[in-house]
């Protein structure tokens, strides 16, 4: 009996089985590493396939009821974060000027809408974005020839866009003057004179303005900021 178990004690693996054992356990190990790699591969692909399927941005024009510009854009952006659609919009551009208007005897620089009725998009458009944008409140529609909406270059929309730009250093007075007016030079040598508008030249906002100096009428050109309405 002491013999049998020391040759039981005695007994070991099998050559050759030890070797395959561990050859299998190595090839599970390497299946298992290269199916992450696959599947990272695969994730990766899927991503870039979603990239690639989406339209660039565009800048397009979306018509609005005029005097909505700004709401409308205000409800575009809440719709598009609705519905999680922020990746396929860019910017959004309103064109404005600054224009001073003067009420009771104040100036009051406020932006005005040169193009009413336009707002400018740019957007990935595709079946989503155009129910999107269809849809919202006071927009009518896209500015389109035909059944595809416009794309605008960003040569043409900065060539629309940049005339604020221009005129942001000398707003513009929203002011009406007419020929044989009287008025009163707020401003300059000829301050506290009163005259009567014998030019208007809107383009330059300047009046050519007939001051008597001496009893004398002379003409002298001042800025549309430097004068005020007299009251007959």
């Amino acid at each position: 009996m002491a013999d049998k178990l020391r040759d039981d004690e005695q007994q070991t693996v099998p050559v050759g089985v030890g070797d395959a054992l561990e050859s299998d356990v190595a090839a599970d190990s390497e299946t298992a590493v290269t199916g992450e790699a696959v599947g990272g591969v695969g994730s990766e692909g899927e991503a870039a396939s979603a990239a690639a399927e989406q339209p660039p941005l565009k800048w397009y024009i979306i018509h609005a009821y005029s005097g909505f510009e700004r709401k409308v854009k205000e409800s575009l952006l809440s719709r598009v974060a609705a519905y999680h659609l922020q990746d396929k919009v860019g910017r959004i551009e309103i064109p404005t000027e600054p224009t001073t208007e003067i009420r009771n005897g104040k100036k009051y620089t406020i932006d005005r809408v040169f193009l009413p009725g336009y707002v400018f998009v740019e957007l990935a458009l595709d079946n989503d974005m155009w129910h999107v944008v269809k849809n919202t409140p006071r927009v009518t529609g896209f500015l389109q020839t035909g059944a595809q909406p416009n794309a605008l270059s960003e040569e043409e929309v900065n060539a629309m866009l940049n005339r604020s730009d221009v005129t942001r250093e000398k707003p513009k007075l929203k002011l009406k003057f007419a020929k044989g007016e009287l008025v009163r030079i707020t401003d300059g040598p000829f301050n506290n004179f009163n005259g009567a508008v014998d030019d208007v030249n809107e383009d330059k906002q300047t009046l050519k303005v007939m001051v008597s100096i001496f009893g004398r009428p002379t003409p002298t050109e001042v800025s549309f900021a430097n004068v005020e309405k007299v009251e007959e």
